[in-house]
């Protein structure tokens, strides 16, 4: 037998089974387990005595020994205490015998159960041991190498208290053989991801003969729990330990102070293991020794394996009942979530594929009119989206694109007056000539065809990100080939709308150009015109006065001007000006003919500058019209061509091109990551469901 004692009282072993029949469930969807159970693990380096000081606990010896990494997957140990059996039939001291052939210890009150082999008892712990290397070794291989996948092993026992311990590799620095080169980071990972869990209790390893601070399993401890609040020490080797030496300043709290304490073991040595010494009697050692040691015999009931034992297994249960509140909030959570996304993946026999092809159409037109609209239901407080969009791109973008078109930043005043003396022809223009109006505003205003192209294709952008945004639907996800040809069809009627779209908004702006209605209601005409520009060059005339009576002089105010001021001739400057200065009078005389190229160089003369205002103030009279014309007429072609015609058309191009029935079942061919992701959600609501079943028995 292994430990002298038949059974252990334990205070309330239902919490911890609780929490162990939790890791069952959990244990069926792999490493990424949606609740943190609260659970022990344990921690250190290779040469630590990790695995002595758990096989001290159970009272057997059971798992792997050699040189390098001997645990390379997370062992979950669960220690379920059970009476032991008091009769015994007829036989069973023969069964007993056949087992302790292979393991002198072998006794039908004891046995191991694997959570990957439901069902099957293994009283002889050496099988244990062999079962613990062949499923490592099925999947991390023969070389050394680790996985994060857990081996769940239970243990029924009336010798051990009721406990789940989490055993992970021990720490290394250096690889050894044909372990990974990074081996010392992937454990280091391994372990920090277990011990980050906040409901996990840390179990620190560490020999007592070498330095507290060197400790790998305290250091790596302290950075996820630096205060020191959910981890318990464990000093192991205490009997090597140079003479004249303890640990009792640590035990104090003195060196590093731990809020759970230090529990001092001591554990067989190599050879003891060599020559196979009971684990029974290696605790009556370790008995002995803390009792007649002089640093330790006041305190000896609190050092030892079996105290260590019932500290972790009362340490436990306190975790277990404060967390559990959380615990069951967190299951419930998680089942309505995963619940909610299994849902959205939907079942995977379909029906008719007629039938949910006609039903996905009609949901995504009935959706992308009503994120036009703005009556979607998950309208977002944070951005503009959909119609919304559209409407800034109408009233902001293009609006003010329109505006910003400056009719006289590409024609100036000296330019003006050049088409003034063309459109005259060959003789002299007595008043200011329609003609060179109508061109110049005709020019600026087919400058408006390029903004109002771009609004067009910033429209259809737009419709393309409401495309895409219907297409995450997980609906789409779930068909590949379905979201693939809807995006192919949409863009293509997208496109196909376009066309007629630029086409009315190009001959919108050839309409504006090719017929000037200077009959318009609003526009400023010639005479009005004239009379703004005299009142204002009249106004920038000094008035004269009389000196003696300090009077406006008759004749010589503002509201009387000089004809012979407007007068143009060669001496007054104007369009010729240039062109005769530099000649004498001999040379004028002699009437050289006109240059090849006759351009204008002169300053303008106050006719023409008056003439030329004349024409600036029409021109941007005429075309402040035309600007007001396109910014509410170009939105309400692209909304006519464009946009509405998207939204009454819309199915009818989808049916047209995917009700197709020798293509429906290539449509709705489902994804590799739908079939995957609905079977893991499958297997979580499963799991949750159960786990929620358990928790609910605790009231």
């Amino acid at each position: 037998m292994a430990q002298p004692s038949t059974s252990i009282n334990v205070n309330d072993p239902g919490l911890i089974t609780l929490v162990n029949k939790l890791q069952d469930v959990f244990a069926t969807v792999g490493v990424q387990n949606p609740i943190d159970l609260p659970q022990i693990v344990v921690v250190g380096s290779q040469s630590s005595g990790k695995s002595s000081v758990l096989e001290n606990i159970v009272g057997r010896d059971f798992l792997p020994r050699g040189t390098g990494i001997v645990t390379r997957r997370p062992l979950v140990l669960q220690l379920i205490n059970r009476p032991g059996t008091t009769n015994r039939t007829n036989g069973a001291n023969k069964e007993e015998d056949e087992m302790k052939q292979s393991d002198v210890g072998a006794n039908l009150d004891e046995w191991g159960e694997f959570l990957h082999i439901p069902g099957q008892k293994f009283y002889d712990f050496n099988k244990i041991r062999d079962e613990i290397v062949r499923e490592t070794d099925a999947k991390t291989g023969k070389n050394q190498g680790i996985s994060p996948q857990p081996i769940g092993l239970r243990i029924y026992s009336p010798n051990v208290l009721t406990l789940t311990l989490v055993d992970l590799p021990g720490l290394t620095k250096v690889p050894v053989g044909d372990q990974p080169k990074d081996i010392e980071r992937q454990i280091k990972d391994m372990v920090l991801k277990q011990i980050s869990k906040t409901n996990s209790i840390i179990l620190a390893v560490t020999a007592g003969n070498t330095d507290l601070a060197n400790s790998d399993g305290l250091k790596l401890a302290r950075e996820v729990d630096p205060e020191g609040q959910r981890t318990i020490g464990v000093l192991t080797k205490i009997d090597l330990m140079d003479e004249g030496t303890n640990v009792v300043d640590i035990l104090a709290g003195r060196v590093i102070p731990l809020r759970l304490g230090y529990v001092p073991v001591v554990n067989r040595g190599q050879r003891d293991i060599d020559n196979r010494k009971l684990i029974s009697s290696a605790l009556e050692h370790e008995k002995a020794f803390f009792e007649n040691h002089s640093a330790y015999r006041n305190k000896h009931a609190y050092c030892g394996t079996p105290y260590l034992a019932r500290k972790l297994n009362m340490i436990l249960m306190m975790h277990i009942k404060q967390t559990l509140p959380d615990i069951k909030s967190r299951i419930s959570s998680s089942l309505q979530k995963y619940s909610a996304e299994l849902a959205t993946l939907g079942d995977s026999l379909l029906g008719n594929s007629a039938n949910i092809i006609l039903n996905i159409i009609t949901e995504f037109c009935n959706e992308y009119r009503t994120v036009l609209d703005g009556n979607n239901q998950e309208l977002s407080s944070i951005e503009l989206s959909g119609g919304a969009r559209i409407s800034f791109v109408f009233h902001e973008l293009y609006a003010n694109g329109v505006k910003a078109v400056d009719p006289f930043d590409q024609v100036k005043d000296i330019d003006i007056r050049t088409i003034l003396y063309n459109s005259s022809g060959s003789s002299p223009a007595l008043f200011v000539g329609t003609t060179a109006f109508e061109l110049i505003v005709k020019q600026q205003i087919k400058r408006l065809e390029d903004p109002s192209l771009k609004c067009v294709s910033l429209v259809y952008d737009e419709l393309v990100r409401i495309l895409t945004q219907l297409l995450q639907k997980q609906l789409f996800r779930r068909y590949p080939g379905l979201k693939e040809k809807f995006h192919q069809v949409v863009i293509a009627f997208f496109k196909k709308a376009m066309g007629p779209t630029n086409k009315l908004v190009q001959d919108m702006v050839s309409m504006e150009s090719c017929y000037i209605n200077t009959g318009h209601p609003d526009f400023l005409n010639g005479h009005r015109a004239m009379a703004i520009v005299n009142e204002r060059h009249n106004s920038s005339k000094p008035v004269q006065v009389d000196p003696k009576t300090g009077k406006p002089l008759p004749g010589g105010g503002r509201d009387s001007p000089n004809p012979q001021s407007l007068d143009s001739g060669p001496d007054n400057g104007g369009f010729f000006g240039s062109f005769f200065a530099s000649k004498n009078k001999k040379k004028m005389a002699a009437m050289e003919p006109p240059p090849a190229t006759l351009k204008a160089s002169g300053t303008l003369s106050e006719r023409e500058g008056i003439e030329v205002e004349v024409i600036k103030l029409l021109i941007n009279s005429y075309y402040n019209i035309v600007r007001r014309t396109m910014i509410d007429m170009v939105p309400k072609a692209i909304m006519l061509n464009l946009v509405q015609l998207t939204k009454d058309e819309m199915q009818r191009e989808l049916l047209e091109n995917l009700y197709k029935s020798d293509e429906l079942d290539n449509l709705l061919k489902e994804s590799d990551y739908t079939i995957r992701r609905r079977k893991e959600c499958q297997q979580m609501v499963e799991s949750l469901t159960r786990a929620s079943e358990i928790v609910n028995t605790v009231g």
